[in-house]
């Protein structure tokens, strides 16, 4: 998960990149999580550096959507390969009345832009 504070850096991609290349791992099987806090603070700086890290092969999941300040706009600017629907979403999916509607058309709209979707997983238990 990507801090705002972290996604501020302008060499973000730079500091990913180095980290791959030290630890070997191939860029994409890195998946960077970022909250659409993140996005509202600075959404040209954040577009700029989620192509930075798109370039460089990482794979971008936008966390939590359908909380907080939700925008269809993300889903159509930003350059994300998964949308992570958040739990409050899934947990009444099956009742009448539920968000079944709801995460069908997160999961249409994802499908039509390529990206795929999950939800979000729960808290682990403190036990």
């Amino acid at each position: 998960m990507c801090s705002p504070v972290q996604f501020k850096s302008q060499t973000l991609a730079l500091k990913v990149a180095g980290a791959l290349a030290a630890s070997g791992l191939s860029a994409n099987r890195l998946e960077l999580e970022i909250t659409e806090a993140v996005l509202i603070r600075d959404d040209d700086a954040a577009l700029a550096t989620l192509h930075q890290l798109r370039a460089v092969g990482v794979r971008i999941a936008l966390d939590d959507f359908g909380t907080g300040y939700s925008s269809l706009s993300y889903l159509q600017r930003f350059p994300f390969d998964k949308i992570k629907v958040d739990r409050c979403f899934i947990a009444d999916i099956a009742e009448p009345g539920g968000s079944s509607r709801f995460v069908r058309a997160v999961v249409n709209i994802a499908a039509a832009r390529n990206m795929t979707t999950t939800r979000k997983a729960s808290k682990p238990s403190s036990s």
